[in-house]
């Protein structure tokens, strides 16, 4: 399971040409699965990212999460983040879980985020979606769930 936690002070997710999602302050989250991903490890994913301390306290440090700040959660579906890049100029996507186990485990996903946060927004799993983000800091964080 592999996350692309970006801080953000907006974002939204459109798809021909409709906005889908949006949120303001908070993290916008491509998420992309791999072959040996499980449903039962979701749980352990969803947490960290909302427990990541991306954001900054009184002094400046990284030292606050989104449950710490209240922002919003921005869940996009993205396959492409497991790609093997090792070689040649063509990724391979035989990392990647197959589309049907991807959809069901993004949509696992959302649902555990939507029990567990109340500002949560989301992606559509397949479609063509254009992304618009105002990156804040940058702050931008890979985390992998093996």
């Amino acid at each position: 399971m592999i996350a692309l936690l970006q801080r953000v002070s907006r974002a939204g997710v459109a798809v021909e040409g409709e906005l889908i999602g949006k949120i303001g302050h908070g993290l916008l989250v491509l998420a992309g699965f791999e072959r040996e991903d499980r449903v039962e490890r979701l749980d352990r994913f969803l947490e960290r990212i909302l427990n990541y301390r991306v954001f900054a306290d009184p002094q400046g440090r990284m030292n606050l999460s989104l449950r710490d700040t209240g922002g919003g959660l921005l869940l996009v579906p993205q396959f492409t983040l497991a790609a093997d890049t090792n070689s040649g100029n063509r990724p391979s996507f035989t990392p990647a879980a197959p589309p049907a186990v991807g959809q069901q485990l993004f949509e696992a996903l959302l649902q555990r985020a939507e029990a567990a946060w109340p500002a949560v927004q989301c992606g559509r799993f397949g479609a063509d979606m254009q992304v618009e983000l105002v990156n804040d800091g940058p702050v931008t964080f890979w985390i992998q769930l093996n």
